[in-house]
């Protein structure tokens, strides 16, 4: 079943580029977002040789067919615009687009926690009610969809924000738009493309593998099917022959009565939860339409992960920025929200420890950030219902990197420590106003405790036996000991599966990641 699915696909590709109309991917629609500030793509299909004609805005751009059918012409780069204007493409005929806004377009990606509606959480009603935000468009890739090679299109509608629109949408990508528009008001369009469940790799574009040495297995594994790759031309060459005999045979067969023979032994396209198959069903038919970045939430499917999860986000990270040829846009992610329960030992190491480890190292990787939300998860609900604080601190990062707002883009971030005899003084990024012992409760802000007293840091001898430390702010650093350790080396933060109760922030209200300073 598998051969014959993807026949079909294939030759439904086929015939598409002789069709005579003009046509372009679902992604294009009424009430759009355009992306500003670059040249702005739009692209479709028409008969091969055709000319396309596009108007907006004032600007008119030209573009002929090719072999393929294929077209683009890139609009000159464009000014936010909340006025809606009409897009108008013809050849033998027209198309015309109307409402189409000029802004910043953000892929909202990921796992169940991404995909989790503003329907499912805390204060549903109230959120709903006071969605109605005209300068906010929604668009939704509908479906769970995997594909053995990239798709050209997929299934989705650009709607208006409003109380209709909203509750089945990403409650983290609706959350973290909302800040966007009330702060840097212009328009915001945010394209969600999300599966519950899934692991980083399916999310994954084959060059983005073949971009990190570390993961060359896989690099290699989904090269057979890859057109770019001189290997995966030979495979599809051998793959498409064999279907075309299989085909002839079949009908011979079915003539003569005899019934379908069996599909060929040539090994068919991956598919599944296996490397590229969601990139090419869910994100390759978003590709090239103008962003201006993306935000993700995933890794609880491959939570038992350490550093292998810093290499594949690096291939998430760049493979995407290569696809889409749009510079380093800016990538955003969620660190894991506290689970299940800690082991209670003061080394950790547990559960999703690592995990938030990786996910602390991939900012290594250049225009990127982290949320930390390890504060406001809940242990027995891999789907904290407080999805608006987590666009809140997605949106920090966003206002302070990418819109050059003068916010703290996060709580502080464990930068070194130095040994200071029976003490180490740890160092910190991000301390905005000062440190301080918090407490988050709810949907309401992180208060200060003025006579709270640091948790869950554990230090560490040459021995690697790790003990809880004492631990207190000294102006903008922490310092931390513990009577049994005359000699400390290392120091660990929140390490663990469940890190509740672990209360440094900033006085923004902000709170620190967790860390380890070992490599133990």
């Amino acid at each position: 079943m598998r051969h014959l699915f993807f026949t079909a696909a294939f030759f439904g590709l086929v015939f598409s580029s002789v069709q005579a109309d003009v046509s372009m991917p679902n992604v294009f629609g009424n009430h759009m977002v355009l992306q500003r500030d670059i040249p702005c793509p739009v692209y479709g299909s028409a008969a091969t040789g055709e000319e396309v004609t596009v108007k907006f805005a004032g600007q008119e751009k030209k573009a002929t067919a090719d072999a393929r059918g294929r077209w683009m012409v890139k609009l000159d780069a464009m000014e936010a615009n909340a006025n809606g204007q009409t897009l108008e493409v013809t050849a033998k005929n027209t198309i015309n687009f109307t409402d189409v806004l000029v802004g910043d377009n953000w892929v909202c990606s990921g796992q169940s926690n991404m995909e989790w509606s503003v329907g499912g959480t805390l204060n549903p009603a109230e959120e709903i009610k006071a969605a109605e935000y005209p300068g906010i468009r929604l668009y939704n890739v509908q479906g769970h969809i995997t594909s053995p090679t990239p798709a050209s299109d997929a299934s989705g509608t650009w709607q208006i924000c409003s109380a209709g629109s909203v509750p089945g949408f990403s409650a983290v990508g609706y959350f973290f738009g909302r800040r966007l528009n009330k702060d840097v008001k212009i328009p915001i369009g945010l394209i969600g493309a999300n599966w519950g469940g899934t692991r980083i790799e399916p999310w994954t574009p084959p060059v983005g593998f073949r971009m990190v040495p570390e993961l060359k297995a896989i690099a290699d594994s989904v090269n057979k099917f890859d057109l770019t790759t001189e290997e995966g031309k030979a495979t599809w060459s051998k793959y498409i022959a064999d279907m075309e005999a299989w085909l002839a045979a079949a009908k011979a067969s079915l003539a003569s009565g005899d019934g379908i023979p069996a599909t060929p032994d040539s090994p068919g396209p991956r598919g599944g939860g296996e490397p590229v198959a969601i990139y090419h069903g869910m994100v390759s038919p978003l590709v090239p339409y103008g962003i201006k970045g993306a935000i993700w939430y995933q890794g609880e499917s491959n939570g038992g992960e350490g550093e292998s999860y810093y290499h594949k986000t690096q291939a998430l990270v760049k493979g995407w920025r290569s696809v889409w040829n749009q510079g380093d846009f800016p990538f955003y992610w969620v660190q894991l929200a506290d689970f299940q329960k800690s082991n209670g030992k003061p080394e950790g190491g547990d559960g999703w420890a690592q995990i938030r480890e990786a996910q602390r190292k991939s900012l290594t990787i250049p225009n990127t950030g982290m949320a930390v939300i390890h504060d406001i998860g809940a242990e027995n609900d891999i789907h904290p219902r407080n999805k608006q604080d987590v666009g809140d601190r997605l949106a920090q990062w966003a206002l302070h990197q990418t819109y050059k707002q003068d916010v703290v883009p996060c709580g502080p971030l464990f930068q070194k420590i130095v040994v200071e005899g029976n003490k180490i003084r740890i160092h910190f990024d991000h301390v905005g106003d000062g440190l301080m012992v918090g407490a988050k409760e709810g949907l309401a802000p992180t208060k200060e405790v003025p006579d709270g007293k640091l948790e869950r840091f554990a230090i560490a001898g040459q021995d690697k036996a790790w003990q809880w430390a004492e631990a207190v702010i000294d102006g903008e650093t922490v310092v931390v000991s513990c009577d049994a350790i005359a000699e400390p080396v290392a120091v660990r933060y929140g390490y663990t599966m469940n890190p509740r109760g672990a209360n440094l922030y900033n006085k923004e209200g902000l709170p620190a990641s967790s860390f380890r300073s070992d490599s133990w």
